[in-house]
């Protein structure tokens, strides 16, 4: 089946205002006329506002790099699902190996960012991914459906119509090396069984998977020839305009 491509670029913890509106402006340009994929933004939330004016009636969409389960509250230094909404933002980044890796968020927290985002009608990608030790270890498929299926606890089937899932293996993210294609394609596929045994096939057949790591205007035709490979998660390369139009235009070979 084929699925409409999404191309989402993370600019976690770069850019000022100016350089965001800069930025956003430059990437806007490179869209125009664009049809037939969907192209994401997610700076920090510091501009997200100030993007979403930029990019306004260009299709981009906007996403916040986190979220918070709660409308408001006692929660410092977190951000709600309606503030992202208010700022521009359709959807949030939850569970990326940033968050988990250094900011120990576990798979329980990550739930609840998941079905919070859901709850007020933003898109959740849900980021998971092996370490390196995990992969040489042969748990890569058991890292996989444990944060499959625990970031995906209490999610309905009419829910996953709005969730992205992106496997970023750890050991590739902002390291230079990437998964080859063949290794992306098998856990992707391995992703899209286990939707379909946790759901149904029709379910499995509609979600878009995205990968993540290292992903460069010289891999990016290469990894979206893959069956199962639905849109890229990039970051670095993201950060320039130019890198980053050669990966939305990504050549279907």
């Amino acid at each position: 089946m084929k699925r409409r491509p999404l191309l989402v670029g993370n600019w976690k913890m770069h850019t000022t205002v100016l350089d965001a509106c800069h930025l956003a402006a430059d990437i806007a340009k490179t869209c125009v006329g664009l049809k037939d994929r969907d192209v994401l933004l997610a700076p920090p939330f510091t501009v997200l506002s100030q993007v979403a004016h930029v990019v306004a009636e260009t299709g981009i969409l906007l996403a916040a790099q986190n979220v918070c389960w709660e409308a408001q509250g006692a929660f410092t230094g977190e951000i709600s699902p309606l503030m992202v909404l208010d700022a521009g933002g359709a959807a949030a980044i939850v569970g990326h190996s940033e968050r988990r890796q250094i900011f120990h968020e576990d798979n329980a927290l990550i739930n609840k960012r998941v079905r919070g985002a859901l709850a007020f009608g933003l898109v959740p990608i849900l980021c998971v991914g092996e370490t390196l030790d995990e992969r040489e270890g042969g748990q890569t498929f058991k890292i996989i459906e444990e944060h499959i299926r625990s970031g995906l606890a209490g999610v309905v089937a009419a829910d996953m119509g709005d969730t992205v899932l992106a496997y970023e293996p750890v050991w590739a993210i902002g390291t230079g090396q990437t998964a080859t294609k063949e290794q992306a394609q098998e856990v992707h596929a391995f992703i899209r069984n286990l939707v379909a045994g946790m759901y149904e096939k029709d379910v499995a057949d509609q979600i878009r998977i995205l990968y993540g790591g290292s992903v460069k205007p010289d891999n990016i035709d290469a990894l979206m020839a893959q069956d199962d490979i639905d849109g890229a998660l990039v970051g670095g390369a993201a950060l320039n305009a130019e890198s980053f139009e050669r990966i939305i235009h990504f050549q279907e070979i």
